[in-house]
């Protein structure tokens, strides 16, 4: 964990490579995943680099790979992962999966021939499967318009006696059957064909308004849909027929057709029924002979598709492997002909792994000129920050990275936010069945955790595998922090025994029963033994004392947060070496944040370990011959006065009747209270700015004093932070002016020297009002952890009560549809709906409340030349 606290130590190297040698060489390194490479041609455009043609190669080849996929989908066939990435990037540096060894322009050579090949015979069967699918196409609504033509005429036989079909020419008919006479002028001519479904109304519609409504038209389904040559998609039609008389509209009428892609076909006379059976047998059989050669076309690209599923997903790998050694050696300059120089970052400790690889393939390749791996000398770019992450430590990384990457070696929040963000999200979502319900989702991706490692889950799936940890965590702090409040469901649970009682009245108890403790106050047998004692729960002053304990809570966990915060950018300053920082930032806060905050937790904690029964028995008057004298409540030894009323305090003063707590009790600490009397936390700590020197109700001797000390450091630490740093600053970077420059010169000089110590100053008080203010504001923020823990217990009360309270006494019906309705909305809001509520808000303390105190959040996040990484982004 201590390597985790700050980022890997970084190397700025020269990498000289022979030409020959480079493909090699990048190879190995991408393997190891520990280089980063800077770009040393940043004025060439990519079509200007050295290898930009093996790297349009290898685009080309991802095209036709896409290609592939998108085949392969149309069958829906999933591709066979060649194995995991790693045995990928570990076994298969130089083949091409036949364990057959090439070099690197073998490789790519054969991969462009291989691939080619495949890609030529899917398209040539592509093609012949559209033609043959527009041949089967045509002769499918060719037979539909036979039959539909032919039922047509067969119902309207006593109105067209003939028919005539189009291609362009108009035969006539007799419009009545058996009509001898012959009248030129009744006779209609017939358009017949096939138009999509969808287009059916405006189809008619157009034809209406352009014939303006001379002509008749009929339109009839077909019952099976019709594959789409192009898309392959199923599309439903209708055949139509249209009468009309004239040439003019015929016009018309073929431009519509044209116009909605409607398929317009020839038919013979519907009169001559052995011509038109004839066409149909013979139609009949040339489908016939349309399917099989289709069948069969289908059948070639299913089983050439099913070799490609096979292979693709591992083309895709060794392609992506090539194309990222050649981006990288476009990174490269040729200084020296033959040669090759890069730059780039490298793991401090992985510096001597990286030379040997380099060594090895130049030897590999007996090259006579020999490699050179060495430091570049500094000044150095800006290192980039590396973390080396785990299962478990990964998810929290990255939950950090998503905010802002660290600086270079500067102290990493991950580390605090692994232990920190579950604990915050169980304070908020403390239940022990909702959080045993979180948790055991957790121990389920676990448990699967080895399925689900190189599975396709999607991005939501790939989410909750990777915070499989974080999830089980957030489960386990949610039971935890259900058992300290001691609630499962909305219930307490009387696991060791409540240390309160009621008074039973004939196996009841009456609503305004109070409660006796079962041991003495402050013994040990009356603690009950882990978190909250279950008689809380049914007490009707609950609300009050949950509201109050997760109050002072959420206090205390919100300042100790922030103030780990501040100490860490203490720890900053001091690993940077930065004195002005550390001098006048760090301890200034501290000693503004001590002043004021962490004296509040203090006054929680002192009035919680403060018996305050034996303070406030010791202010009060009591008989001596009366049974409650000498109660085991009071710690101090009871002594007995001569009163005139008969009533003495505990140490002994005489009751006069008018006296008031002050008088009263023993401890003079001043105040109304003196001390005996609890004080209101609130008023306390409000009255420290307001009213200072003043405590109406002390909890300690010399109160006010410590008060008035500790509120004065809190004021004379915000002029420090705020003017020690600037002016340090200005001192250190002031030049004096040289007498012999010109005047214009000085005047510029002194005029840019003012406008940086200008500048400071404001950085100064926007860092001084931001962490002033942002103390006030981010312990308020912290109040969110109250108010989440008591609207999630407020609902499963609400649900547990009128969902299945009411139903209960009802009958079984009842009680069974009071469960599935508790059982929804418990799933839906607070399995859900909370959990993701409690996230975001952790997530917000973490960001917002904690980082601003130390975390810069403007670093370089380590981009390694990795096969693996690569490989992995391309299948996310």
């Amino acid at each position: 964990m201590a390597r985790w606290f700050r980022s890997e130590p970084m190397e700025y190297i020269s990498l000289i490579v022979n030409e020959d040698a480079a493909h090699d060489c990048l190879a190995d390194l991408g393997r190891m995943g520990v280089i980063q490479f800077t770009d040393l041609n940043p004025d060439l455009t990519p079509f200007q680099r050295r290898y930009v043609s093996y790297v349009k190669r290898c685009d080309e080849l991802e095209r036709k790979l896409r290609f592939f996929v998108s085949e392969t989908d149309k069958f829906e066939l999933e591709l066979v992962s060649p194995g995991t990435v790693e045995e990928f990037v570990g076994t298969a540096m130089h083949t091409t999966g036949n364990g057959s060894k090439k070099t690197s322009a073998q490789l790519l050579e054969g991969l462009e021939n291989e691939i080619g090949k495949y890609e030529a015979q899917l398209r040539e069967l592509n093609s012949y499967s559209e033609k043959l699918t527009t041949e089967y196409n045509e002769k499918v609504e060719l037979q539909e318009v036979l039959e539909k033509a032919r039922f047509f005429f067969m119902v309207d036989s006593h109105r067209f006696a003939n028919s005539s079909a189009i291609g362009g020419h108009s035969h006539t008919s007799s419009l009545l059957e058996g009509d001898t006479r012959t009248d030129l002028d009744m006779r209609f001519s017939s358009i017949t064909g096939v138009v999509s479904a969808e287009e059916k109304a405006r189809f008619e519609r157009m034809i209406f308004r352009a014939t303006r409504g001379n002509c008749y038209v009929r339109f009839a389904n077909i019952d099976q849909p019709i594959a789409d040559p192009e898309t392959g998609l199923l599309v439903e039609k209708v055949v139509f027929i249209i009468f009309y008389k004239s040439e003019s509209i015929e016009t018309k009428l073929k431009k519509i057709c044209d116009a909605f892609s409607a398929h317009r076909y020839s038919l013979p006379d519907m009169d001559d029924s052995v011509a038109l059976d004839n066409m149909m047998t013979e139609n009949a059989q040339e489908l016939a002979d349309s399917r099989t050669v289709l069948l069969k076309n289908q059948d070639m690209r299913y089983r050439l598709c099913q070799m490609l599923a096979r292979h693709t997903e591992r083309w895709t790998w060794i392609v992506l492997r090539e194309k990222a050694v050649y981006h990288s050696l476009n990174m490269f300059k040729s200084d020296v002909s033959g040669m090759l120089r890069g730059e780039g970052w490298v793991i401090a400790e992985s510096y001597d792994a990286v030379r040997e690889a380099v060594e090895v393939a130049h030897s590999n390749m007996d090259m006579a000129m020999p490699s050179l791996v060495d430091h570049v000398p500094q000044p150095w770019p800006t290192p980039p920050t590396h973390f080396i992450t785990n299962k478990f430590t990964y998810a929290y990384q990255e939950f950090v990275n998503t905010y802002g990457i660290p600086r270079y070696r500067e102290a990493n929040p991950a580390l605090f936010t692994a232990a920190t963000f579950p604990f915050l999200f169980g304070v908020m979502y403390g239940d022990i069945g909702h959080g045993l319900f979180l948790f055991c989702a957790g121990l389920t991706l676990l448990w699967n955790e080895k399925a689900n490692e190189n599975a396709k889950l999607g991005e939501m799936g790939d989410g909750m595998h990777t915070g499989r940890y974080m999830i089980t965590m957030m489960g386990f702090f949610a039971v935890y922090a259900g058992f300290i409040y001691n609630d499962m469901f909305s219930l307490g649970l009387n696991l060791f025994g409540s240390r309160w009682t009621f008074g039973e009245l004939n196996g009841g108890v009456e609503a305004s029963t109070v409660a006796e403790m079962t041991a003495r106050y402050g013994t040990d047998e009356s603690v009950y033994p882990f978190g909250l004692d279950p008689a809380w729960h049914v007490s009707s002053n609950e609300l009050l004392f949950f509201n109050s304990f997760k109050m002072k809570l959420s206090v205390i966990f919100g300042i100790i947060q922030m103030f780990a915060g501040t100490l860490l950018k203490g720890a900053n300053a001091i690993y940077f070496q930065q004195r002005l920082d550390l001098l006048y930032e760090f301890i200034p806060m501290v000693v503004f944040a001590s002043s004021l905050f962490l004296y509040m937790v203090f006054l929680i904690f002192y009035k919680w370990s403060t018996d305050w029964n034996s303070r406030m028995l010791s202010a009060t008057c009591i008989d001596p011959t009366s049974a409650g004298w000498n109660s085991p409540d009071y710690d101090g030894k009871w002594v007995t006065c001569q009163s005139e009323t008969g009533l003495c305090t505990p140490w002994g003063y005489a009751c006069t009747g008018k006296d008031d707590t002050a008088a009263l009790c023993p401890l003079n600490y001043g105040g109304s209270g003196d001390g005996c009397q609890p004080p209101n936390l609130i008023t306390t700590l409000i009255n420290i700015a307001l009213n200072p020197g003043t405590v109406d109700e002390p909890m300690y001797a010399g109160q006010g004093v410590i008060q008035n000390l500790l509120l004065l450091c809190a004021f004379g630490s915000v002029p420090v932070l705020l003017l020690a740093k600037p002016y340090f600053m200005s001192q250190q970077t002031h030049m004096p002016i040289v007498h012999h420059s010109e005047d214009y010169d000085q005047h510029e000089e002194e005029h840019g020297e003012e406008h940086n110590f200008g500048e400071i100053i404001i950085h100064q008080a926007i860092e001084t009002i931001e962490f002033v203010l942002g103390m006030v504001s981010n312990t308020a923020s912290y109040l969110r952890l109250w108010a989440l823990s008591l609207a999630h217990s407020e609902l499963a009360t609400v649900f547990w009560e009128k969902a299945m309270l009411s139903t209960l006494n009802m009958n079984w019906f009842a009680a069974f549809i009071g469960y599935g309705i508790f059982a929804g909305v418990t799933f839906g809001v607070l399995l859900m709906m909370d959990v993701l509520e409690c996230f975001l808000h952790a997530l917000r303390l973490h960001w917002v409340e904690f980082q601003n105190k130390f975390f810069k959040a403007d670093g370089i996040r380590f981009a390694p030349y990795s096969f693996k990484q690569i490989i992995k982004d391309s299948t996310t």
